[in-house]
């Protein structure tokens, strides 16, 4: 494996409030920092022996994992994986484009050391990606410049610098080292040093728009876990005695293994010998079956049991350079290229040659540099046989260009490949990875209109020329959201200068202020921003990285509330807009409002090391909204609340009880303390038996469980306790005793139905005091009560409750599925709710009580929210014999937290903006365009043309989701019906707005001839109810219609525009 050191033992503390750090016991052997040297001196020993000043971080031989930085990545790659990585050191040399975006990447991510190396000066030409250069460090050392501000990344990874030979004994130092744009004598001597020594090697090379990466890791690397993905665990029903045995799944439940996958077993009745065995290599059957081999020794099968799926290690052999370049294996980038990666394996080493032979890179779209390249790849060795003289004459006219979204791209595979072969986590690239844009050009340029003098914009002209360069500065496009990938999007949109030219502009908006958990991958972010805007802090740091950069930050959220800003007018100005968004309903509003302005849309989202990215574009694809991914499983309300199995189950049932208890039963009751008569006459219109459930809340926590003291406050935390993992259980099986059978003569408590076994109180143990601990704390805090944060007299007051006794009784109902539960909530008893009311005490006598609800915050350790959920999650595990969960697990379920790590963001972003690239340039070919699919994990990566926007089309005419009729002269009702029926054969048989009905052929005739003679803007008035606002400049009316045959048709929707309507300014 990898030589990041052992593993560690790991010890829990979650009492009082549990620290986010876990503690390695065991410490690290005391690993010697790698020297720093800054300054080249003559003598090797010198250089190897002098120490800089440049340094952050500290090695300790204790390590910490700060959980409230890498919360998100720790989600991704697990502590084991991170504390592999704490112990590694990084070389990585050449400070360019692409070489800063791995630095920085490989910073976030928390590794031991890094250690920067560069002996080159910056140049104008660096400016288009380096994104920690400026104007007044040309000439200066790129890596001593850059050191400044990628040290501030991470206070916890050691940054160096060093200027001097990479020698022998230098590169023996480090773990990983990464070559970039280096050359291949270079790449040749240091893989004969890196290869026998088992230190991992990666070269990274981008040149316009090609890019390739090599991987080496040694000659015996051991990948831990080669997806990354949760092992699968499925509930069995059966299990054949035999020599070829047949595991059957419960209730045709997928299985989900695959052949030559390991399982082990747990819970097995009757045929006992499985539990615990060594796992088995699984045969996959069938969708519901699967064979692991003999078990015709074994007991007779009788119920139950849990087979789970045991991750097993793969060791890698890694050919060194030399060889691997005779012997190539790619990873494919794009199925639609099959032949490009031998091509690109040519062209590189080609253009290595060529560097050797003329001194200089080919000349940017230089013809005769270009001829001269295609000649020396016909004298290659490493020739396929069949040369795409197009494709590389594009590669040499190109080649000295420097594209930052490609460098973004590549970047985060670079560094996601470190992280590997620091950790032994995910699959590594085999060996070598091929990637190109080739879509974003589409026509030779002259060679005139590739070169400009003294513009940081220098690297990317020599790829797409001038003009296209001051179209980049017209552009204004729309950032919605500066988080992880908006912060990537705003990079690359300054370094490639989006929006800075005259004319150009571009605005953000995000209404969240920056937390410590983002700064793990939210690179604009430092420590002294958090509690800060997003976007204003945003803003100002890409404003640092190219001054030229026009920006406009807000702080608003975009949905229907904020129209009155992004009216549309505003959309009308945009050239486009590029979402960073991370819900799925204010995508769709994006999605809609580019859709009636037809503007492009951006689409990108990243889960671990998985991420999309989606081009929308005007009359040509589909939109994001077109198709949806299939909603999430959710879970049966029964399961919850009675047969849980699971620790997904606690751990919802947990959450859901915070939510009923502190928040949705507080705001209730604060209410009806706030206007009695209004709350009442509102509950008694909820359906079913909402009206008797939310009175009987309100009466608790107002008159049964208002507390007075802290000592109130303990008494309802343990008596709680009692009920939910003492009571109810034996109630439960009281209605349902252990040996209950079914009406089929079935145990009752078998596969899915756990049978649960009730807890007795202990207040030394440490799991009951922490639930009646948080539980009281977060009561006293919903009254205003003094909060008491000593464990030890929470405990002295939770011996003093005195406790009921309870009987578990007959002709209780417990319903055993969610149809039951439904019928059972239908009524509910109205002069029960009414005595209820006569029993809560008059406004005058709760003069003076406030009930404050609690908002579920789980990135807050001091809050005891998570405290009380992990707690109440694992007692109820504990009732049931599911396996507890730690605070780690439970706050990634319990929050419905999304892992994320900076290198598939970082990857994400540059895909995005290659698309905007072609946008730009006004493609309309729809092959031009990608939708990327990657999982850095596997590798893996798809892309494919968008799909095609679907044709409808009503009598002859065709027409898209992007078409409308566009009404401009105001019409009464009559005039609007008759308009379609004159000019387009058509009836409308209803009109809508909105949620609002305008007019239908089945409504009352007078309402009808009463509205037919007001105009569209009255009717809207009158059945909205509300005035329409200034901003407005148009209303959106949706048809239902027939044509001349009394066939109903689909048509586009109605932008009926509005002569009123005044332009906003965006100050507001």
């Amino acid at each position: 494996m990898s030589k990041s050191g052992e593993q560690q033992s790991v010890s829990l503390n979650s009492i009082d409030p549990p620290a986010k750090k876990r503690k390695v016991e065991s410490a690290l052997e005391e690993v010697v920092d790698i020297q720093e040297v800054k300054n080249n001196t003559t003598c090797e020993t010198n250089k190897m022996e002098s120490v800089a000043n440049h340094q952050n971080g500290s090695s300790a031989t204790a390590m910490d994992i700060d959980e409230g930085l890498y919360s998100r990545q720790l989600y991704v790659l697990g502590h084991d994986a991170m504390r592999r990585m704490a112990t590694s050191d990084v070389l990585i040399s050449g400070l360019g484009g692409l070489g800063v975006e791995i630095a920085k990447n490989v910073i976030l991510s928390g590794v031991k050391s890094v250690t920067l190396h560069d002996k080159s000066a910056a140049s104008l030409s660096d400016l288009s990606s380096q994104f920690y250069l400026s104007e007044k460090d040309v000439g200066k050392n790129r890596a001593e410049v850059s050191h400044t501000l990628l040290s501030q990344l991470n206070p916890y990874v050691s940054t160096k610098v060093y200027t001097g030979d990479l020698t022998e004994a230098f590169i023996k130092k480090f773990s990983v080292v990464v070559l970039t744009n280096s050359t291949y004598d270079e790449q040749l001597a240091i893989s004969q040093i890196t290869h026998p020594n088992d230190i991992a090697l990666l070269i990274a090379d981008s040149r316009g728009l090609f890019a390739q990466v090599f991987c080496d890791f040694g000659s015996k690397f051991t990948v831990v876990d080669t997806t990354g993905e949760n092992p699968v665990s499925v509930i069995i029903a059966g299990v054949t005695k035999e020599v070829e045995s047949v595991v059957t799944c419960l209730d045709e439940t997928r299985h989900g293994f695959e052949d030559g996958d390991y399982v082990t077993f747990s819970e097995v009745q009757g045929m006992t010998q499985l539990n615990g065995i060594e796992p088995r290599k699984v045969k996959v059957l069938g969708p519901y079956t699967f064979s692991i081999g003999d078990t015709s020794k074994f007991d007779e099968y009788v119920r139950g049991g849990i087979a789970t799926q045991v991750k097993q290690p793969k060791v890698l052999k890694f050919l060194p350079l030399s060889e691997a370049l005779q012997q190539p294996e790619f990873v494919m980038t794009d199925f639609a290229k099959f032949e490009s990666p031998a091509q690109l394996h040519v062209a590189f080493s080609t253009l290595h040659s060529f560097v050797k032979s003329y001194g200089h890179a080919p000349k940017p779209w230089n013809v005769e540099d270009a001829d001269k390249f295609i000649a020396l790849a016909k004298e290659s060795k490493l020739n396929p046989g069949e040369l795409d003289e197009k494709l590389l004459q594009l590669f040499a006219k190109i080649s000295s260009g420097n594209c930052n979204p490609i460098n973004c791209v590549i970047g985060g595979i670079v560094a996601q490949e470190v992280m590997k072969a620091c950790s032994g986590k995910f699959h590594p690239i085999f060996q070598w990875l091929y990637f190109d844009a080739v879509e974003c050009i589409d026509e030779d340029i002259a060679e005139t209109d590739a070169i400009v003098n003294g513009s940081r914009y220098e690297g990317q002209v020599a790829i797409f020329g001038k003009n296209f360069q001051e179209t980049l500065g017209k552009l204004k496009y729309f950032v919605v959201g500066a988080g992880a990938i908006g912060c990537e999007l705003l990079k690359n949109f300054a370094m490639m200068g989006v929006g800075a030219g005259p004319g150009g502009q571009i605005y953000v908006t995000d209404m969240d202020l920056i937390e410590k958990s983002n700064l793990n991958r939210q690179f604009l972010f430092r420590p002294h921003d958090v509690q800060q805007p997003k976007s204003s802090t945003a803003a100002k740091a890409i404003k640092v990285m190219n001054p030229h950069v026009n920006i406009t930050h807000h702080e608003n959220r975009v949905g229907p509330e904020t129209e009155k800003v992004y009216d549309d007018l505003f959309f009308e100005s945009l050239d486009g807009v590029a979402n960073a968004l991370d819900n799925i309903e204010a995508r769709i509003y994006m999605d809609r409002r580019c859709v009636f302005s037809k503007k492009p849309l951006l689409e990108s989202g990243t889960l671990g090391t998985k991420g999309n990215s989606q081009v929308v574009v005007p009359n040509l694809t589909e939109s994001y909204s077109s198709s949806q991914d299939p909603p999430e499983k959710s879970i049966p309300i029964c399961t919850l609340k009675n047969f849980p199995n699971a620790i997904e189950h606690t751990l919802q049932w947990a959450r859901d009880n915070f939510e009923g208890i502190f928040k949705q039963a507080a705001e209730n009751a604060a209410q009806y303390l706030k206007d009695p008569p209004t709350f009442v006459d509102q509950v008694m219109k909820l359906p079913g038996s909402q009206p008797l459930e939310t009175m009987e809340n309100v009466k608790r926590a107002l008159v049964e469980e208002r507390p007075r003291n802290m000592q109130d406050c303990v008494a309802w935390a343990r008596n709680h306790w009692q009920d939910q993992y003492n009571n109810q259980i034996r109630q439960l099986l009281f209605n349902f005793p252990p040996d209950q059978v079914t009406s089929s003569g079935q145990p009752f408590w078998s596969g899915p139905k756990r049978c649960p076994k009730h807890l007795e109180f202990d207040v030394t143990d440490p799991l009951h005091l922490q639930y009646v601990y948080t539980g009281a704390n977060l009561k006293a805090e919903l009254y205003g009560i003094p909060q008491v944060r000593d464990l030890d007299a929470i405990a002295q007051m939770t011996k003093e409750v005195v406790v009921p006794e309870f009987t578990p009784r007959s002709g209780v109902t417990i319903a055993v599925t969610d149809n039951q539960l439904q019928n059972s909530n239908r009524d509910y008893d109205e002069d029960r709710v009414s005595q209820i009311r006569n029993e809560i005490p008059s406004s005058q006598e709760l003069q003076g009580l406030k009930i404050t609800p609690l908002e579920f915050e789980k990135d807050d350790d001091t809050n005891l929210h998570m405290d009380f959920i992990v707690a109440a999650s694992n007692l109820r595990a504990m009732n049931y014999g599911i396996t507890l969960a730690d605070r780690h697990t439970s706050k990634l379920i319990a929050g419905k937290i999304i892992p994320a790590i900076a290198t598939t963001t970082s990857v994400v972003a540059g895909l995005v903006c290659l698309e905007l690239i072609k946008l730009a340039k006004g493609f309309t070919q729809l092959e031009k365009y990608k939708n990327g699919f990657i999982n850095l994990a596997l590798p893996f990566f798809g892309f494919s043309e968008p799909i095609a926007v679907p044709k409808l089309k009503y009598y002859d005419v065709e027409w898209t989701l992007w078409d409308r009729f566009e009404i401009n002269q105001e019409m009464t009702l009559k005039q609007f019906l008759d308009y379609f029926k004159n000019e387009h054969k058509l009836v409308i048989t209803m009109l809508s707005q909105g949620v609002c009905m305008l007019y239908s052929y089945f409504m009352p005739e007078a309402k009808r001839e009463e509205r037919l003679n007001l105009s569209l803007v009255e009717v809207v008035r009158r059945v909205s109810r509300k005035k329409i606002e200034p901003h407005v400049r148009a209303l959106v009316f949706e048809l239902c219609c027939t044509d001349d045959t009394d066939e109903d048709v689909e048509v586009p929707f109605v932008k009926y525009n509005l002569t009123h309507a005044s332009p906003q300014t965006m100050d507001q």
